[in-house]
């Protein structure tokens, strides 16, 4: 790490010296802002690490955090750095087993509470033997509220800086197969891409962000919490789901990130609205309404003063950039992963001729494709292993130092990344043949009809495709959607393999939700979940088939 390195810590002391008295943290709270200045939340974060260190707790011990994102989430953040405790982020959404098995594995001494929708099902997770710590929201049962803590012994004013090798947090993997891996990060890992995406992106302390995707996941919390940091500027928090669209159109954010299935809904809610997809295309071709439309429907998402939008964490259909870049609103896509500070590779500044990459590895990142197709990756942004589990940190780096992502990718002649499917996601059918389900997936999902889908087929014939409708397909007549199916499957199977070839798209009647366990928190598709629920049903489909799962 070069000499340059600062910490949270140092930046915090930064902009309390040189702009202490502006707003940096803005809480909705029942409709109205609750805001903190630079300085109220350096001495607000003084007072609850001393309230820390009043309760025992020491430099290195492990504190978890579960709650979703609010100004306070930053500010127990920026406290558990500042007093040198190891933070334990875990999921707004996790169950209690998920949450049992974190704080179990990390070792946690202790466990802040906050935002959370339901958490008389996740308090079994918790236990009664851990210390609770609430933040100042409706939550379980706590030994100390919030205003207990700020009020309890004295403010830690003098606390040494963190250096950057020093471990910062560990953050647990989402776990799309099976139990979550918790991967060290350092000072000094999440500094500099922090300060990567601030450079990349031209962060500054003009810019206005919005915080709403976890902050569990690391994506956010470099995204928005770290460039805070590094940049100077102001963030704002949404106050619930109800309220995310006024949230968002009352801080008109600068900068705004999302995942592809909120893509899909801001671009469902448009749709809904102008009447259907036609309609819309009829008004963008007409010069005058063209630009009234677009700047309608800017406004209507609050991203009329944005200036880049952003998406990662899953795949993102191209078809779905393309629409966007239509309507005037370019979706810069990234690439990374928890393993890597959630930052090496984007399509930024924005180039139309690359939708469907993941663009380019930044500056200070390497990138490789292996023998077999996998992505292997280089940065400063790497963690430091694998929590406890030095046999899997081994296995995941390769003898010069590059992580195995379990990533499969092609590289064109411009560097631009293209990932084509997972590792491990590739099948053997029941003939022996290996099926790489995410090309097939991407070609299914030009249909407008399906909002999520996966490929199964292992130890089946041929492949079978499991969708779920979008909202607005669930009302139409059934043989509609099932003859536009027909219609989509047919167009893509004679351009497959044999072996590939699909042989039925089973329409699935529940959704696919965290809670039904089909989900990741980062809405990621537990593809060996749908595997053991329809592998079974599936078998004896032939004929390139459309069929609900309620009619088999």
């Amino acid at each position: 790490m070069s000499a340059s390195y600062k910490s949270p810590i140092e930046m915090l002391t930064q902009w309390a010296d040189v702009q202490g008295d502006a707003v940096y943290l803005r809480q909705p709270v029942k409709g109205q802002f609750r805001d903190y200045s630079w300085r109220q939340v350096q001495q607000t974060m003084q007072r609850l690490a001393g309230a820390l260190r009043h309760l025992g707790y020491q430099p290195g011990d492990k504190i978890a955090l579960l709650s979703k994102n609010c100004a306070e989430w930053f500010i127990t953040d920026l406290a558990l750095m500042y007093g040198g405790y190891i933070s334990v982020p875990i999921y707004p959404t996790a169950n209690a087993d998920t949450i049992r098995y974190v704080l179990e594995h990390s070792g946690s001494k202790a466990i802040f509470v906050g935002k959370l929708d339901h958490w008389a099902e996740q308090e079994a997770g918790v236990g009664g033997e851990l210390l609770r710590l609430a933040l100042p929201y409706d939550t379980m049962p706590a030994q100390y509220q919030w205003l207990q803590l700020l009020n309890m012994g004295l403010p830690l004013l003098e606390a040494p800086e963190p250096s950057a090798e020093q471990i910062m947090t560990l953050i647990y993997t989402s776990g799309s197969t099976g139990k979550p891996k918790g991967a060290v990060q350092t000072f000094g890992s999440y500094s500099w891409t922090c300060n990567a995406v601030v450079r990349d992106l031209k962060v500054n302390q003009q810019d206005r962000l919005l915080s709403y995707l976890p902050l569990a996941h690391i994506t956010e919390r470099v995204a928005m919490e770290g460039s805070s940091f590094y940049a100077g500027c102001p963030v704002a928090f949404v106050e619930s789901l109800e309220t995310f669209v006024v949230d968002v159109q009352r801080m008109q954010p600068t900068v705004f990130f999302s995942v592809p299935r909120l893509w899909t809904l801001f671009q469902k809610n448009i749709i809904d609205k102008v009447g259907s997809f036609k309609k819309l295309n009829l008004l963008l071709k007409i010069p005058l309404l063209s630009w009234l439309v677009k700047r309608k429907i800017h406004q209507g998402l609050g991203l009329s003063k944005s200036r880049l939008q952003g998406s990662g964490s899953a795949p993102i259909p191209p078809s779905l950039v393309q629409w966007y870049h239509s309507i005037g609103l370019d979706i810069c896509e990234a690439w990374g992963m928890t393993e890597n500070c959630a930052y090496s590779i984007i399509n930024y500044p924005f180039d139309a001729n690359k939708i469907g990459t993941v663009g380019k590895p930044i500056v200070g990142c390497s990138i490789k494709r292996s023998a077999n197709g996998e992505l292997l990756v280089k940065s400063p942004g790497l963690m430091k292993e694998y929590y406890k589990a030095p046999e899997a940190t081994a296995a995941a780096f390769d003898e010069e130092g590059y992580f195995r992502t379990g990533d499969l990718c092609e590289i064109d002649k411009d560097g631009c990344v293209s990932i084509t499917g997972r590792v491990k996601d590739n099948f053997k059918t029941a003939k022996g043949k290996y099926v790489a389900p995410v090309p097939i997936e991407r070609k299914l999902a030009q249909d407008p009809h399906v909002e999520l889908l996966c490929v199964i087929g292992s130890g089946l014939p041929h492949p079978v495709a499991l969708v779920q409708l979008s909202e607005g397909a669930t009302l139409q007549p059934r043989e509609e959607v099932r003859a536009s199916l027909k219609a989509t499957l047919d167009a893509i199977n004679p351009n497959l393999e044999s072996h590939e070839t699909v042989d039925a798209v089973i329409v699935v009647n529940d959704p696919w939700t965290i809670e039904n366990d089909v989900l990741t928190p980062t809405l990621k598709i537990k593809r060996h979940v749908l595997e053991q629920r329809y592998t079974a049903k599936a078998d004896g489909l032939r004929g390139a088939r459309i069929v609900w799962e309620d009619e088999i």
